[in-house]
């Protein structure tokens, strides 16, 4: 068996955590008007696009319902629609502006599947390189990423501007 190693998310792992409260996280940033702030690339009718401040890999986005559920059947077919449309369109605006070779693309569904926020599904979509993995992570504890997350982000959100619209029913 091989191991995926991320030693630079120990940072989020420890971190403190606030309460849970009625609002998770991604509901918190979906109620507020400070995108730069909260790392908002995009906001459609039903979803938004936002980076990971915690990335395994740069230009790590995930796409998140506005609408707080933990699973995906409870999703609508309107927002499942909306949610797999901006993940095709996060997918397009990396390749323009990152040119990775692959993607991952997943969600963790419950706190047993490595759900970090089990309360609010949301749709990862990690850009990947060949040969992006290196000993930095493993021996280093150090991840390398190459560009600030504030500078990708302002790339990111201007490519997401001028990107085909995406249609939500």
């Amino acid at each position: 068996m091989e191991h995926l190693h991320a030693p630079w998310r120990i940072d989020y792992i420890l971190a403190p955590k606030e309460p849970k409260g009625e609002d998770s996280l991604f509901t918190q940033i979906a109620q507020s008007s400070d995108d730069e702030a909260n790392l908002v690339l995009w906001r459609g009718q039903s979803c938004y696009v936002v980076m990971n401040r915690y990335p395994y890999s740069g230009g790590h986005l995930m796409v998140v319902p506005y609408r707080q559920v933990a699973n995906l059947d409870d999703l609508d077919q309107q927002e499942l629609s909306a949610l797999m449309e901006a993940t095709q369109n996060s997918i397009r605006v990396l390749r323009h502006i990152m040119q990775p070779s692959g993607f991952n693309i997943g969600m963790n569904l419950g706190a047993v599947a490595g759900a970090g926020i089990q309360e609010h599904l949301h749709m990862h979509i990690v850009p990947r390189w060949e040969g992006d993995t290196n000993f930095m992570p493993v021996i280093g504890a150090t991840a390398v990423l190459p560009e600030a997350l504030e500078a990708l982000a302002e790339k990111l959100r201007a490519a997401f501007r001028g990107s085909e619209p995406i249609q939500e029913a």
